[in-house]
C-alpha cells in the first residue's frame, strides 16, 4: 500500500467551487436522515475496520473504547452534514481530512498506512453503499435499479465532499461491484477492532450527561442495560451486513437469527413511517427538510 496522502488544496484548487451535497429530494436525502439509518451504521463501521489498515488506525488512534458515545455522536453529526449541511458540507469534509492528517502507522500485515491514502480513505466511504442497499431491503424498501444507480451517483458526490478524487472511486455501479468483491477477497479480515464491535463481553462506559435523575438511573441499571445493548448491537451489526461481507470477516449467522431480524425489521418498517417528523428524522436532517419545504437555503 502506498503511503500517499491526498494532495492539499493549492492555489488552483482553492479557486474551484466547493462540491455540492446531493440534491434535496433524492434517494440519499430521503434515507440518510431517517432514524432507521441508526440501525445500519454499526454494520458499515465494522466493515470499515475489517480493513487491516483502517482497523489498525482505529485501534491505535481512536477513542471508540474510552468515549464511544461521544465518538458516535460526532460521527453521526458529520455524516448528516455531508448530506444535509448545505454550505457547511464542504467545510465538514475539510475538517474530516484535517482530523485524519496525522494518522499513520503499520497495519496487521506489516504494511505502512496513512489514513488519507486513497486505498484506505476510499474504502471507508465505499462501505456505506452496500449497507444502504442490503439493510434498506429490511428497514425501508427494495430499491429499483434506477434508484440504486441514483443512490450510487449521490454517494459519489458525498465522496467528493470528503475530498475523494473520482479516479480513486469506481465511477459506475458495475465497476463498484468488481472493486467491492476484490476488497472482500483480498483485504477484509476479522481484525481486532471488528471482533470487538460484535463482542458482547467488552467494557462499555455508561453514557454521561442528562439530568441528575437520569444519571442516577443509568448508574443503577447500567450493568443490565450494558449487557442488553451489547447483544443488540452485535445482532444488528451482523444482521444488516451483506452476507458476502459477513463471510469475509468470518461472522456466523443462523436461520433463527435471520427470522428474528425479519420480525424486528418488519416492526420497524411499519412503525417508523407513522411517527411525527420530529421523531422520525435526525435533528440536522429535520432542520434541512424544514428549510427545503420553506424554500429557504
Amino acid at each position: 500500500m502506498n503511503e500517499t496522502e491526498l494532495p492539499a488544496p493549492g492555489p488552483t484548487a482553492a479557486r474551484r467551487p466547493d462540491p455540492e451535497p446531493p440534491a434535496p429530494g433524492g434517494v440519499l436525502w430521503t434515507i440518510s436522515g431517517d432514524i432507521r439509518a441508526l440501525l445500519m451504521l454499526p454494520a458499515a463501521f465494522t466493515m470499515q475496520v475489517a480493513h487491516p489498515a483502517i482497523g489498525a488506525g482505529v485501534d491505535e488512534h481512536s477513542v471508540f473504547r474510552t468515549d464511544p458515545w461521544g465518538r458516535g455522536e460526532r460521527s453521526l453529526r458529520s455524516v448528516q452534514l455531508w448530506v444535509y449541511g448545505g454550505a457547511e458540507a464542504a467545510e465538514e469534509g475539510r475538517r474530516v481530512r484535517r482530523l485524519h492528517k496525522e494518522i499513520q502507522g503499520i497495519d496487521t500485515r506489516g504494511r505502512r498506512y496513512h489514513s488519507l491514502d486513497p486505498a484506505c480513505y476510499s474504502w471507508v466511504h465505499a462501505t456505506g453503499f452496500p449497507i444502504y442497499l442490503y439493510a434498506g431491503r429490511y428497514l425501508l424498501r427494495r430499491f429499483t435499479p434506477a434508484q440504486e444507480r441514483q443512490l450510487y451517483r449521490e454517494w459519489l458526490q458525498v465522496g467528493r465532499i470528503l475530498g475523494i478524487r473520482d479516479r480513486d472511486m469506481p465511477q459506475s455501479i458495475e465497476e463498484y461491484w468488481v472493486y467491492y468483491r476484490r476488497m472482500l477477497a483480498e483485504e477484509i479480515e476479522p481484525t481486532k477492532v471488528a471482533r470487538e464491535l460484535i463482542a458482547t463481553d467488552v467494557p462499555l462506559p455508561r453514557p454521561e450527561g442528562g439530568s441528575l435523575p437520569v444519571r442516577l438511573l443509568l448508574r443503577l441499571t447500567w450493568p443490565v442495560l450494558r449487557a442488553a445493548f451489547l447483544r443488540f448491537r452485535a445482532f444488528v451489526t451482523v444482521g444488516y451486513m451483506p452476507p458476502e461481507a459477513r463471510a469475509a470477516i468470518g461472522l456466523e449467522w443462523s436461520p433463527a437469527q435471520e427470522r428474528r431480524l425479519r420480525r424486528l425489521s418488519t416492526a420497524v418498517r411499519l412503525l417508523v413511517p407513522l411517527l411525527p417528523e420530529r421523531l422520525r428524522y435526525l435533528p440536522i436532517a429535520r432542520a434541512a427538510r424544514a428549510r427545503w419545504r420553506a424554500g429557504t437555503p
